[in-house]
């Protein structure tokens, strides 16, 4: 008899995988911790952007995530994504999620930075947790989903043809034809992130290591609005706050349009605080701001903080728009693995993702390796419509000279920060490479060269020894 297909991880995108699998004959979801623990996908704040409005259409959607995106992202992949979203808020409502309405019952739509309507289908201002807890949901105690928690996963096992035959944890195997990886973001490998410390990127360093391409490693967007009070992870002031009128200040004067994609305004904040600024969110004049952010609200306490006082703020690692590259069902180039959410390069987001994209690609990409799963026989020829990696890449894991994670951190905020430049990335290289062994090392290693081996800046990508932008 056939192994049911695994799914690691249990952010958004793995438990819609799961749920797809579960109506296909079941699966094995495995998660490092209880399930949803340490998922991203659960600090979202804002919501899940679609064209929803009567004055919006999919296209205009598609064309704000294609200019957000520095024109850098794959137009068919925007087109695609964008066209299923409404359909994907319909589909969340009915599984329960309650989104937020107005008086006539339609949905209450945000306006996010770099969107040019209002877009975002929201549950007060803690989505990534309304959704993904509704969805948790639906899975514990799922008949035909069996949950195996506190399981980190080691390595994908491939047999001699480079196929995949499961997973290690531990001592433990688990066999499977079939794997997908939903593991999540590598934010947590910077020293100032709104990610979980957790996430660093262990699913892409998983892929790399059995030979799985990679592309736009490089690419971390920045949130400009992380709160700067010294803790890690940074607690993060949702994109929000500006859509309803806060203002970004320094030294108490207004500097930057807040709405402009994101690249574009953490640059400008980082500018300031580079020449020795204080920075600070504004959103004293927010009407009705507790009743309208009570998470937020509920933050801010716990550091002392009100919606009315000014609001020491940063830029912060908050995604990563590189990942294992995938194809529209993604499948990567390794037989037998697909990869889906965060932790997944499929050409939405460009080089610079739009605020209140990547829940929505998450449910997209789930659905997608599902049905893809669901359909591959185990004679079927693989045929991913992914290019080669490149082998110089590819390292094994291995007992190689230890190098503490906080190190990688520093490395990694040294020089692959907002701004970035040749010489400091070289040096991260040559710190890094005795350690490519340990899977921290190896990912920072993997995302320093790829921003050396960029030297045109574009989107979330800022090199200041060049003044060569990629052309639109």
């Amino acid at each position: 008899m056939r192994a049911r297909p695994i799914v690691v991880g249990s952010g958004l995108a793995g438990l819609v995988a799961a749920l797809e699998l579960a109506a296909r004959g079941g699966c094995v979801l495995v998660t490092a911790g209880r399930l949803t623990e340490g998922a991203a996908s659960a600090w979202a704040q804002g919501g899940i952007a679609a064209a929803l409005a009567p004055d919006d259409s999919p296209a205009q959607h598609a064309h704000d995530t294609w200019l957000a995106g520095a024109r850098a992202g794959d137009r068919e992949v925007i087109a695609r994504i964008t066209d299923l979203a409404p359909g994907v808020v319909a589909r969340l409502a009915r599984d329960g999620v309650p989104f937020d309405r107005d008086a006539s019952g339609a949905y209450d739509l945000a306006l996010e930075g770099g969107h040019s309507r209002h877009r975002v289908a929201h549950a007060g201002d803690r989505s990534g947790a309304v959704i993904t807890a509704t969805l948790a949901a639906l899975v514990e105690g799922h008949p035909d989903i069996e949950l195996l928690e506190g399981r980190r996963v080691d390595d994908l096992l491939l047999d001699e043809s480079g196929v995949v035959r499961g997973i290690r944890c531990g001592a433990t195997t688990l066999e499977s034809d079939r794997v997908i990886l939903a593991t999540g973001g590598l934010g947590g490998l910077f020293p100032h992130t709104t990610n979980p410390v957790t996430a660093t990127g262990a699913g892409v360093a998983l892929a790399a290591r059995a030979g799985a391409r990679t592309d736009d490693l490089h690419l971390v967007q920045f949130h400009p609005t992380a709160l700067d009070v010294g803790s890690r992870p940074a607690p993060l002031l949702t994109e929000a706050l500006r859509g309803a009128g806060a203002v970004l200040r320094s030294d108490g004067e207004r500097f930057v349009d807040e709405l402009q994609p994101r690249d574009v305004v953490a640059a400008a904040v980082w500018a300031q605080l580079q020449q020795g600024r204080t920075v600070h969110l504004d959103a004293r004049r927010v009407d009705d701001a507790e009743r309208r952010f009570p998470a937020v609200t509920t933050l801010l306490a716990g550091h002392g903080l009100t919606l009315h006082d000014l609001l020491p703020v940063r830029p912060a690692a908050h995604y990563s728009m590189g990942g294992v590259t995938v194809d529209a069902q993604a499948r990567t180039g390794v037989p037998g693995l697909w990869a889906v959410g965060e932790v997944s390069r499929t050409g939405l987001h460009g080089a610079n993702r739009l605020a209140s994209n990547s829940l929505l690609e998450a449910v997209v990409t789930g659905r997608s390796a599902a049905a893809s799963v669901g359909a591959h026989s185990a004679t079927d020829a693989w045929r991913a419509d992914v290019p080669p990696a490149d082998p110089g890449l590819v390292r094994p894991r291995e007992q190689a000279p230890a190098i503490a994670t906080e190190q990688v951190r520093a490395e990694l905020g040294r020089s692959c920060g907002v701004l970035r430049e040749a010489g400091a990335l070289r040096d991260t290289i040559r710190q890094l490479e005795p350690a490519t062994g340990q899977d921290d090392a190896y990912l920072a290693w993997l995302l320093a060269r790829s921003a050396l081996a960029h030297p045109r800046s574009v989107g979330a990508h800022r090199r200041t020894d060049t003044t060569e932008a990629v052309p639109a």
